[in-house]
């Protein structure tokens, strides 16, 4: 029998955030989870939080856990890889997989905080070996540095389905589509530019209609949706992929709340069947409180804020402590954070439970790009979303998010000097510095990076846009690292282009021969006339091209195309090269002999 003051079922954020607040005041506190790690989702969480300094905004949620556990002290007991497996009138047990036995638990007062489950959707052949939830991707990929594929078709836009995207990406996997089944990106815009800025498309009114294979995926096929979701006929085409990632949604794990006899309720905005709970997290028992996506579908931020709400409460019942003003400051702090239009939805459902509020947040963007030739900071963040590191990490007060914290940030470019912390502080890596004319011909533009490895001044690359099209060639002039792995590339462009270029790709390696007889790769052929030589005689000494036994058969045209490429010319203005004798590949030895029987 294991006796307590306050037991934690889910070492997430908000159990996390929670057992902060309770053993700080003393309590003895139990912390139960399955993981092997305490952290929940945060622990297999790579990219940046957005919100405010308070709650970590610009640390990456990994990160974030290794902080709030450092803050347990010695009143917080934890049992890892342990599954609570019933609540009873008077007892709880839970099993320890680790020993394999069964624990009894007798707590004061218990927060569920167990999360959600992914939400799945059938369709023809979702059994197959290599369909995952989201989730489960992050899990192999961040966690436990396991690739579950190489190319990946996700299905869903919403946050969660943008951020694995860009993940996946990171780790080297190609995506090849995102499918969002209705007329609208579920997730925030800036999650959506940094794929779509890499070439991923999103397809809007599509869906996945069937996986293809055997004995795992080896394709998928996708389908345009009606204004009903139907699929329409004759639209299918299939993709060759190898994963199938279904973003979709999550669904509260409400078994645990159910079986402790919390009054459930089902309300859609806040992600399906919820526990009842008021505005201190408190369920209809007096002792059970919930918080986190159990209580619904929302932020690890507000995840946390609730656990604190919980925390608070559970100390003020148990020391009798006046604790009211700090449950108040997180209680202003969860309305300020939902003051949003993404929150929307989640007040419309907890207006079942109790009144909600709203501060006002101004929602025009800046239309002023600053003054042309200074390196200033561009802003493409339109969404009112609840951030502000941009604000809190200018040393010279340029940027401003005036009011709430989900308004517009607005720049003051009297006072900026183009230091870039503000791209590099960003979590949605929406902010780039330009400099038009940096160099005659030239501008410049300074793009957030995350991708290993990272490019080497002077290096040549493909600049793209907004939507990965290519627009031309660039060189990268500066690559300045940071500690928090949001590095600035300086890249400079043809002239025109800094406010169209947002991304950029390295070129990559070519394994594809030209020359058969010499094994020259195309690489080296179009290295070759970077350099200068741009004649088809020219690179046939340079380089051997068409001097193997072939003669240049193979190889020619296949030479010729590339140089018209690169240089711009036609086919016919280059010319096709001058044929010499021998025609064929003849032996030095017949040669002799045909002389010798011709003297002869």
């Amino acid at each position: 029998m294991v006796k307590t003051d306050f037991l934690i079922i889910g070492g997430g954020p908000a159990g996390l955030s929670a057992a902060i607040e309770t053993s700080k005041r003393g309590l003895k506190t139990l912390i139960v989870d399955e993981g092997v790690e305490l952290g929940g989702q945060l622990v297999k969480q790579t990219h940046k939080f957005f919100g405010h300094e308070g709650f970590y905004a610009s640390v990456r949620g990994f990160e974030i856990a290794k902080r709030l556990i450092s803050q347990l002290n010695e009143n917080v007991t934890i049992m890892n890889q342990t599954t609570v497996t019933g609540i009873y009138e008077d007892i709880i047990t839970a099993y320890d997989r680790e020993n394999d036995l069964i624990v009894e638990i007798e707590p004061k007062y218990i927060l569920i905080s167990v999360g959600a489950s992914e939400r799945f959707i059938p369709f023809e052949n979702n059994h197959l070996p290599g369909i995952y939830g989201a989730g489960a991707v992050q899990t192999l990929m961040n966690q436990f540095k396991v690739l579950p594929g190489k190319r990946v078709l996700m299905v869903g836009s919403g946050n969660i389905g943008l951020i694995v995207s860009y993940q996946l990406l990171q780790a080297g996997a190609q995506v090849k589509a995102i499918v969002e089944i209705t007329e609208k990106v579920g997730g925030y815009q800036v999650h959506a530019a940094k794929v779509k800025r890499l070439g991923v498309p999103i397809l809007l009114r599509h869906t996945i209609v069937k996986a293809i294979g055997d004995e795992k995926v080896e394709g998928a096929v996708i389908a345009q949706v009606d204004e009903k979701f139907n699929v329409i006929p004759g639209t299918e085409r299939e993709l060759a992929v190898d994963v199938i990632c279904i973003a979709v949604g999550l669904v509260p794990s409400i078994e645990l709340a159910q079986m402790a006899g919390v009054k459930i309720e089902y309300i859609p905005e806040l992600g399906g069947f919820v526990p009842f709970r008021d505005r201190e997290m408190r369920t209809n028992i007096k002792n059970i409180f919930v918080a986190g996506d159990l209580a619904g579908i929302e932020e690890a931020t507000t995840a946390m804020i609730e656990g604190k709400i919980v925390g608070v409460a559970v100390a003020r019942d148990l020391t009798g402590i006046d604790l009211q003003e700090d449950l108040e400051k997180m209680q202003k702090e969860l309305v300020e954070f939902r003051s949003g239009p993404f929150s929307d939805k989640v007040r419309k459902g907890l207006e079942r439970f109790f009144p909600q509020s709203a501060h006002s947040y101004s929602k025009d963007a800046q239309q002023d790009l600053g003054p042309t030739g200074k390196l200033r900071p561009i802003i493409e963040c339109f969404e009112n979303i609840p951030c502000n590191p941009c604000q809190t990490s200018c040393p010279s007060g340029a940027i401003t998010v005036p009011g709430n914290i989900n308004s517009l940030p607005l720049i003051d470019y009297s006072k900026c000097t183009g230091c870039g912390i503000c791209a590099m502080k960003c979590p949605g890596l929406a902010i780039f510095m330009v400099q038009e004319n940096h160099q005659p011909g030239r501008d410049l533009i300074v793009l957030p990076y995350e991708f290993l490895p990272l490019p080497e001044k002077g290096q040549k690359v493909i600049a793209l846009d907004r939507e990965g099209r290519e627009v031309g060639q660039a060189e990268i002039v500066k690559v300045v690292k940071s500690s928090n792995k949001t590095h600035l590339v300086h890249l400079s462009v043809p002239a025109g282009l800094a406010q169209v270029v947002r991304s950029f790709r390295i070129p990559q390696k070519s394994d594809s021969i030209v020359c058969r007889c010499e094994e020259i790769t195309v690489e080296e052929i179009e290295r070759a006339i970077d350099e200068g030589y741009t004649d088809y005689e020219e690179l046939r000494r340079y380089l051997r091209i068409g001097m193997g036994p072939c003669g240049g058969r193979t190889c020619r045209v296949i030479t010729l195309s590339i140089l018209a490429r690169k240089t711009k010319k036609s086919i016919q203005e280059i010319g096709c090269g001058t044929f010499r004798p021998p025609s064929m590949p003849v032996k030095f030895d017949s040669i002799v002999k045909g002389e010798i029987d011709n003297e002869k």
